[in-house]
């Protein structure tokens, strides 16, 4: 039986710590893994009921941190290599940026027959300025040299991983998109609806508006509520908002809020606001069957699993045309799309979707359909199964 010795940056929520337990999890008893990640962010909550839902129990490395630390890398590394000699993997298959570095020079030191890397999503864009990112694309160039395989998200990050930012040749990249457990999306939908609408005492005749996702700078809030309030002076519909999430950004949003003219609430300060911040929800299936659109407005995406999510839960998308979001959505049918930079242009979207019930039914009940195979966690289990077992017999490829 191969062994595959997973390693992911941290297990926060979101699509990386649902994929890496699902191929953990599934891809036996044709595969033995290993799963190991580093601490979680202080930022960020933690994720490992996913984990223990599933039955899996990995191995932390609490040096193995999103700053860089030439201490801790230097740690971390010695303790990835220390596994690979214990556990002698045939497969190392690192998750996103810190554990595809240390992991894949730890791999290749050791000698590993495969080694394969997944991005998530890249920070070749709208993260940091030009030096830096130049200096992150160069390492990221040396780290495909020492890979067997690459794989993309989406069609659209594997062309800009191959031809816009030239990390390898695109024959090196397969695409395997992410995959889910969706169902719990369509289940008792409408006890879930009640439940969410109660809590926050959303009026039958209230249009609840979500936006799901960590509160940092890529994420790009600061639209999102400046769109709300230009729509808000547009429309007669009373409508509630709720970013869903938390994270570095949360005092400036509150601050930005405040500027606004929202009297907001938060899990601290209740009330019947037009606008709530209600930090990380993890029942996040509750939250999306109690409302009536899904909103994105990040500066870039690899694959963003809200609008996945939101789909799933027959809910319409308002976002920005960013990333791998146009592989998850169909523009017209199941999303509306504007350019990150137009604030007027996805008010007009909002007040849209607010004003037409008719729209949102026929937009919501496309969704479903848009993701229901495409990114079911067994397609994702099958696909990687597949590209292991060709990366295995066709013997160790040239670096």
């Amino acid at each position: 039986m191969p062994k595959i010795l997973r390693i992911i940056n941290r297990f926060n929520l979101g699509g990386p710590t649902y994929n890496v337990a699902y191929l953990s999890k599934y891809l036996a008893p044709e595969f033995e893994t290993l799963l190991v990640g580093g601490a979680k962010d202080e930022t960020e909550d933690s994720s490992e009921f996913i984990l223990k839902n599933l039955g899996l129990k990995p191995i932390i490395i609490p040096e193995m941190k999103r700053e860089i630390s030439l201490i801790n890398d230097r740690i971390a590394y010695n303790k990835i290599k220390k596994i690979i000699r214990e556990f002698k993997p045939d497969i190392v298959h690192t998750h996103a940026s810190k554990a595809g570095t240390i992991g894949r020079l730890a791999a290749h030191a050791c000698d590993v027959p495969v080694i394969v890397h997944t991005f998530h999503g890249h920070i070749f864009h709208s993260y940091f300025g030009k030096a830096k990112t130049s200096v992150f694309k160069s390492i990221e160039r040396r780290l495909a040299k020492k890979s067997h395989a690459i794989i993309a998200i989406s069609e659209k990050q594997k062309m800009e991983l191959a031809v816009e930012h030239k990390i390898c040749p695109a024959e090196k990249i397969s695409v395997i998109p992410l995959g889910f457990d969706l169902s719990r999306f369509r289940e008792n939908q409408a006890e879930k609806r009640k439940l969410f609408r109660d809590e926050y005492s959303i009026s039958d005749n209230e249009v609840a508006i979500v936006i799901v996702g960590r509160l940092v700078p890529i994420k790009n809030h600061p639209m999102f509520l400046r769109g709300l309030k230009l729509a808000l002076e547009k429309t007669k519909v009373p409508v509630r908002a709720f970013i869903v999430g938390d994270g570095e950004e949360r005092a400036n949003l509150e601050t930005l809020a405040s500027s606004l003219g929202f009297d907001f609430a938060t899990e601290k300060k209740s009330g019947k606001k037009v606008l709530t911040f209600t930090s990380w929800i993890k029942d996040v299936d509750r939250v999306l069957a109690g409302s009536d659109f899904v909103c994105l407005t990040s500066w870039n995406e690899g694959t963003p699993v809200s609008l996945i999510e939101g789909q799933a839960a027959g809910k319409p998308i308002v976002t920005t045309r960013v990333g791998g979001v146009e592989n998850v959505v169909s523009p017209g049918k199941t999303a509306l799309l504007c350019e990150t930079d137009d604030e007027k242009g996805f008010a007009e979207l909002l007040t849209e979707l607010i004003g037409d019930a008719e729209k949102r039914t026929a937009m919501g009940n496309a969704g479903w359909e848009e993701v229901s195979e495409k990114f079911h966690y067994t397609r994702l289990v099958s696909d990687m199964g597949n590209l292991y077992k060709r990366l295995l017999e066709s013997g160790k490829t040239p670096f």
